[in-house]
Parts: structure tokens; sequence; C-alpha cells
């Protein structure tokens, strides 16, 4: 068995998830929480008693150095939590998106672990879909993409009824939709140029509720994308090859749609993990713990704050 130890700090919906995937995969870890019911509810549904106190006197009982750690704490808290875990000398980090409250504690977090020499990952965890592990070998054998399309549409009216802090509201886009930006940018490329236009607003989020534009990838492949909170919608991707076209609507299933048809089937993919466990989760603490391929480092990330900055104050 690996001898990894491994921190989980959280004790939420999430937090569980994590620790469903840490004990099938047979590693040793501890959970630290804040709260006393979050705990309670902890250990009713996973048998493990967590660390009651929040990861700062945690950290001071012991030194920690040699384990790694996953950060599942609510959002607001994610930045706070991985400066101390940082500072005190855990040196890989698995954080759950976006890494930070907002862009501006994202980058403090990036400079913290560039000072501390730590490798710090983004747990975006559609990455590791079966039905993405699958598209991208299409794409390959078909020569790679030629174009590609992707929406977030968010329900407004939904977000608007939950319980989260007005900042975690006002930067949505950036703790919710980035799960479908940062998918479109990993299957292809991040944008070298991008025309972005907003419009429309919403009680919890001013800035806009309307997104669209297009660009040009890195690798010079065009792209467009929309999203509209204020009307019905989902989250999807389109990548076009020369014989494909790849739909993921919703994310955890593939379809495609030949060149010589119209009609649209459904790829049977090996999915048992996606269904176990929360989809992609399992294979992504695999390669979090194992060698880390695939997974956003906090560098990716902070070369995409720029073009969500863009996409939400339009250009």
């Amino acid at each position: 068995m690996d001898k990894t130890k491994v921190l989980l700090f959280g004790t939420g919906p999430m937090a569980y998830e994590y620790a469903k995937v840490l004990k099938a995969q047979g590693y040793k870890f501890i959970v630290v929480g804040r709260g006393q019911d979050s705990a309670t509810n902890f250990r009713k549904k996973t048998g493990i008693t967590p660390f009651i106190g929040g990861a700062v006197k945690f950290l001071s009982t012991d030194s920690f150095s040699s384990y790694k750690a996953i950060v599942a704490v609510t959002g607001d808290q994610l930045g706070s939590v991985t400066i101390s875990l940082i500072k005190h000398g855990i040196k890989s980090i698995l954080v759950e998106k976006p890494g930070g409250l907002d862009q501006e504690e994202i980058q403090h977090v990036r400079n913290e672990a560039k000072r501390h020499a730590v490798e710090i990952f983004i747990a975006y965890n559609r990455r590791f879909y079966s039905s993405v592990i699958t598209a991208r070998g299409i794409i390959k054998e078909d020569g790679g993409i030629l174009s590609y399309h992707f929406e977030f549409n968010e329900p407004g009216y939904k977000i608007a009824q939950l319980e989260d802090s007005i900042e975690i509201k006002n930067n949505w886009l950036l703790h919710n939709s980035s799960h479908v930006i940062d998918l479109a940018f990993f299957i292809e490329n991040q944008p070298k140029l991008m025309n972005s236009q907003i419009s429309g607003s919403l009680s919890w989020h001013p800035a806009g509720a309307i997104f669209t534009g297009s660009g040009i990838s890195k690798t010079n492949t065009p792209f467009t994308y929309h999203a509209n909170w204020l009307t019905p919608g989902r989250w999807g991707l389109e990548f076009m090859t020369k014989n494909y076209r790849l739909i993921f609507r919703p994310m955890e299933k593939l379809h495609v749609q030949k060149n010589d048809s119209f009609e649209i089937m459904e790829v049977k993919i090996d999915d048992k993990l996606d269904r176990d466990f929360k989809p992609g989760l399992y294979k992504e603490v695999e390669s979090f713990i194992n060698g880390q391929r695939d997974l956003c480092t906090i560098d990716e990330q902070f070369e995409h704050l720029k073009w969500y900055t863009k996409i939400l104050k339009g250009s």
C-alpha cells in the first residue's frame, strides 16, 4: 500500500466525497473540521471522527510537513486555510476550485506558494470525467480540434435563493461556471485572443447576466461561448473535429454526430468510477497523490484569471 499520508480539511458534502475516495484507495488520512454539528454529521456518514477546531489549531498540535493536503472547506475559507498549510510547511496541496474567495486571494495563494516552494493544484474534477478521457482519445485519433463552443448557463433564480455569501455570488463565474471554462481550455487550449460582450444584470450579480464572445486559442483554434443566467439553460461543450462533433450535454455523458449523419448518438464509455464516486473525483485524487498529471496548477489558474475577467467585464 502507498505510504502517503493525507490531511483532509473540511467536513461538508465535498469533504465527504473525498473521504469516500480516500477510503476506497486505502490511504491513511486525518480529517479536520471547524464546527461540532458538521463534524457530527460527517462522523455519522463516514464513521470517521474529525478533529474539531479548524486548521490553525490542528496544525499547532504537531508537524505535518510529510503529509499531502486536500482543502475542501467552504469557498470563503479556501484561501486562508491553504495559506495556513503553506506556512506550516506542507508541500503538496489540492484545493477545491477556484482556490480562493476571489482573484485577489488566488493571487495571494500563488505568491505564497512560490515563496515557500509549494505545489498547489486546483480541483477541477471534470477534467477527469470518463467522458472527457474518451473524447480526448477520439480528438487525438481524428487529428485535433477544428473549432469549439462552450456554454456556462446558470439558473439565476435558484442561485438567488442559496445561502452562499454575497461575496461568493458576486464571484459566481469563478466559483462555479469556471468548471466549464476550465474544461474547454483544458481540452483545447487557453485563448491568445478573445472578444467578449456582456449585458443584463441580477440582484445577486449586478456585473452582468448574459455573456457572449469568441476568440482564438493558443493553437489557433477558433471558439465561441455563450451564457444567459436569466433564462433556462445548462452547461455544455462541443468540440468539432474532421469527422465528429463531440457533445458534452450533460458533461458526464459523451455524444457524437458523425460527418455523414444528422443523428446524435451516445458513446459507450467505461464510467463505473464516475457512478460509484462523485464523477471525476477518483481519478483526480489518484492523479494528485501519484503524479499530478492533468491537474490544474495554481500558475495555470492564475493565467486563466485574466480570461475570466475579460468574460465578466467585456471588451
